[in-house]
């Protein structure tokens, strides 16, 4: 019976420890829609973090881009590094342009996007619709 109690004992302590270390990517989203402000407080060329929404908004000059704040790699939270004018994942250093594609991986692919709707100058962005990309293309931005 000692033997019997120590292996389930064991077996669920190495559950749960793959549990913690497995990451928490999930393709499913986490929320609804979010308010992000006005279009005017996006000027082109910026980049702005919506805290509450875990995402960033990029002006560029196609369009606005709603990127998805977590890296495609393993799901760290990617910060916006302004003074570099590129994203750098903390866990494994990828980098990431202002159109969310990868500059140096291991990131396989280009940051996740949510979809975003311009409603009477408001920015509002979908963040349980997860849109996956290979690459940037000029129609994955909404016009202001």
């Amino acid at each position: 019976m000692w033997a019997g109690a120590m292996a389930l004992l064991l077996g669920e302590s190495g559950a749960a420890l793959l549990g913690f270390l497995r990451p928490t990517i999930s393709d499913r989203g986490f929320g609804g829609r979010v308010r992000a402000g006005r279009v005017e407080e996006f000027p082109i060329g910026s980049v702005s973090h919506v805290r509450a929404g875990r995402f960033y908004i990029s002006h560029l000059p196609e369009g606005l881009l709603v990127m998805w704040h977590r890296c495609t790699h393993l799901g760290c939270t990617v910060p916006w590094v302004e003074a570099e004018g590129q994203f750098h994942c903390p866990c494994h250093s990828s980098l990431f342009d202002t159109r969310g594609e990868v500059i140096t991986g291991p990131a396989p692919r280009p940051l996740d996007l949510f979809p975003l709707e311009v409603v009477e100058g408001e920015v509002w962005v979908d963040t349980g619709q997860v849109i996956r990309r290979q690459r940037f293309d000029e129609s994955q931005t909404t016009k202001a």
